[in-house]
């Protein structure tokens, strides 16, 4: 059995139970039409594909062609090529086909751009892309250089995103992948009823900012049964400052996916400045990750009706370029500047959560912004320490208000500046590296109203610390 047949035997709650949250709308069918369908071949409008002539303008020619003729007409870059193309708009109405073999390479000169992006869409209806090809980034080729302390390339002044798509509504995307991009891979902005299934996403993890997937200002999303390795956030629900108000971002469902990631494999945040509600994520699995799960709040937004169930989640240390310390799961909200007004999180619950990690499960509001009604049902965390990585910390980043990396003690759970926390049947098991600081298995800090029920676990170093410590 392999790890995703692993994941998608876990337990199967039906979606839906997360309060108010609607069923999505339905995608336009693959199969729907398909024997109407007229397909334009790249190659018809002149296209090269040897993967050193540029493309561009017959894909786009061809992309004219079928949105002009309506139906769904289909696009097709067959295999057996490698296309090389700078900036190419996806038009309304059509399918954009990457045949099983084929790669879509992306230029290195910023002049084959129209913006730093290479594919993208504005205020479209009803697209799909579809097909097993490979879009290449060609990530290495925008990097200056790498710091090999920090594990990490140092990007030159100017890459491009691979996927910008604004206000698309009705979007399909199947089975293609994705490799090096050079910066956020598939970024979509006040996009609505988006179905992304199947796709795999291999992004250098020694890129900055390669996330995999950033749903931003988007509603009703299903993502489910990707594999993604990037070295920033694998998917990431933001809500980023623009020149135009595209709304929040809500009723978004991810599950059945395999992440990997130098930062978080599962976000909300860190750019918040809109809404973000009714968020279910559920039979996922996090390997090797920074952070497992993750919520930062850090701009005027609220956070709130969010869900994360059935996951397995192992965690461990980067260098500290590399935002997180390692942690399970994380919930902060920190003010990102002294003049922010900071949003709220509120209502948030974890269930089923196996955690192998190097770094606590972290509940942290601020002052400013204390964090509600939180419940963690049969949370069980292994913790140890098996990098030899500097411990001992905490990341508030990004914040000016407190300080961005923090000298602490850990423990298991750690809640600070919280209202309306419920653990029940909880779990805390230590490994054999335990560091001396290393300490309780539940610390508590200005927390109203903890109830815990069922709670098992020891302190790190029985004959130091009490297991539970309320302050």
């Amino acid at each position: 059995m392999n790890r995703r047949e692993a994941v998608k035997t876990g337990s199967r709650i039906a979606f839906g139970t997360l309060a108010g949250l609607s069923v999505f709308p339905s995608i336009v069918s693959s199969n729907s039409l398909r024997s109407s369908i007229r397909e334009f071949n790249v190659m018809d409008y002149g296209a090269v594909g040897d993967g050193k002539t540029l493309d561009t303008n017959a894909i786009q020619e061809a992309i004219d062609a079928a949105s002009s003729t309506g139906g769904g007409a289909r696009v097709v870059l067959p295999g057996g090529y490698r296309f090389y193309t700078g900036t190419i708009e996806l038009k309304s109405n059509i399918e954009f086909h990457l045949a099983d073999d084929v790669e879509l390479l992306l230029s290195t000169d910023q002049t084959h751009y129209t913006i730093p992006a290479a594919i993208i869409s504005r205020d479209i209806k009803n697209l799909k892309l579809s097909g097993t090809g490979l879009i290449n980034g060609q990530g290495l080729e925008f990097m200056e250089y790498h710091r090999p302390e920090d594990v990490i390339y140092v990007a030159k002044r100017w890459r491009p995103r691979i996927f910008q798509l604004y206000t698309c509504r009705g979007l399909e995307i199947r089975d293609i992948k994705l490799k090096d991009s050079p910066h956020w891979g598939l970024h979509m902005v006040g996009c609505e009823e988006i179905l992304i299934d199947n796709m795999t996403i291999r992004n250098h993890m020694d890129i900055p900012n390669g996330d995999g997937i950033n749903p931003d200002h988007c509603r009703h999303v299903e993502i489910k049964n990707c594999d993604i390795r990037a070295g920033d956030d694998s998917i990431v629900i933001k809500a980023t400052r623009q020149d135009v108000d595209y709304g929040p971002s809500s009723h978004i469902h991810v599950h059945d996916c395999i992440l990997q990631s130098k930062s978080s494999g599962l976000k909300i945040g860190t750019e918040t400045v809109n809404d973000i509600h009714n968020v279910l994520f559920e039979r996922c699995e996090i390997i090797d990750s920074n952070r497992g799960c993750t919520i930062q709040l850090r701009d005027s937004g609220k956070i709130h009706n969010v869900e994360f169930r059935d996951i397995s989640i192992k965690a461990q240390k980067y260098p500290q370029i590399w935002w997180g310390c390692g942690e399970a799961i994380s919930v902060t909200s920190h003010p990102r500047t002294f003049t922010t007004k900071v949003g709220s999180i509120e209502g948030v619950k974890f269930s089923n959560i196996t955690c192998q990690s190097e770094n606590s499960i972290r509940i942290n509001g601020s002052s400013e912004s204390r964090i509600r009604n939180i419940q963690m049902v049969n949370i069980d965390l292994f913790m140890d320490r098996w990098t030899d990585l500097q411990g001992a910390v905490y990341d508030n980043r990004p914040t000016n208000v407190y300080t961005g990396i923090e000298t602490t003690a850990v423990s298991g759970f750690s809640i600070r500046n919280a209202d309306n926390v419920a653990l029940e049947n909880c779990t805390v098991q230590w490994g054999e590296n335990r560091p001396e600081y290393f300490t309780h298995a539940l610390k508590a800090e200005y927390v109203r109203k903890l109830k815990i029920s069922g709670f098992n676990g020891d302190s790190a170093h029985p004959d130091h610390f009490k297991p539970i410590a309320i302050y």
